[in-house]
C-alpha cells in the first residue's frame, strides 16, 4: 500500500531529528526575519506546514505582549527567546497559551530556564523518534521502566501529545491522497 510506505519512509526521515539545545543557539542576538528563519529550518521537519504556520513576526510580537517572552532588545533577539519560541511554537500544537505560560514558568522555577529548555528538547526528540517508529511500524515504549517524576510528567506527556499529533495529521493526509488516487 502507498500510503503505508510514504508512512514509513516519513518515519525514516524523523529517526534523527534534533532540536538545538541551549549552546546550539545562535550565540548573536538576530533581528525578527532572522528568528523566522530560524525557526522554520529547525521545526519544518515536524510541522505540518500545509496545515499550520510556524512562527510570524505578528506571533512573536503577541508572545511578548502575553509575557510568554521577554521584549527584544533594540529590535534584536537572543539565545532565550529562540529557546521559548521554539517550545512555545511546538507546544502551542496542543495545549492553550496560558497552558503553556504556566508550564514553562513551572519548569523554569523548578530547574532553570537553560536546563529546562535542554530538557524540553531531548524529550520532544524522544516523543519524535517514538512516533518516528510506529510510522514504521516497529513498536516500542515512549517509557523506560522508572515512573516519571511528577516535575517532569507535564513535559512528557506534552511531547508525545505533540508526536502524536504529527504522526495523526500525517496519517491521515497520507490516507487522505491515498483514496483520492485511488477514486481517480
Amino acid at each position: 500500500m502507498e500510503a503505508e510506505k510514504a508512512l514509513a519512509e516519513w518515519g525514516e526521515q524523523l529517526t534523527d531529528f534534533h532540536l538545538p539545545r541551549w549552546e546550539e543557539l545562535p550565540d548573536l542576538d538576530l533581528y525578527m526575519d532572522q528568528v523566522i528563519t530560524l525557526m522554520e529550518r529547525h521545526l519544518t521537519p515536524i510541522i505540518m506546514t500545509e496545515k499550520h504556520t510556524i512562527l510570524t513576526s505578528s506571533m512573536v510580537n503577541n508572545y511578548v505582549k502575553l509575557g510568554l517572552i521577554p521584549p527584544p532588545v533594540k529590535k534584536r533577539y537572543n539565545r532565550r527567546h529562540l529557546a521559548f519560541l521554539i517550545a512555545i511554537t511546538i507546544l502551542k500544537q496542543v495545549l492553550t497559551i496560558p497552558e503553556i505560560k504556566e508550564g514553562i514558568l513551572f519548569q523554569a522555577k523548578l530547574i532553570g530556564t537553560r536546563e529546562a529548555y535542554d530538557v524540553f528538547c531531548q524529550e520532544q526528540e524522544h516523543a519524535i523518534q517514538f512516533a518516528a517508529l510506529l510510522a514504521q511500524g516497529k513498536a516500542a515504549s515512549p517509557f523506560n521502566e522508572e515512573a516519571i517524576p511528577f516535575g517532569f510528567l507535564a513535559a512528557k506527556t506534552a511531547t508525545l501529545s505533540f508526536a502524536m499529533k504529527l504522526l495523526s495529521e500525517k496519517t491521515v493526509t497520507l490516507e487522505q491522497n491515498y483514496f483520492k488516487e485511488e477514486a481517480e
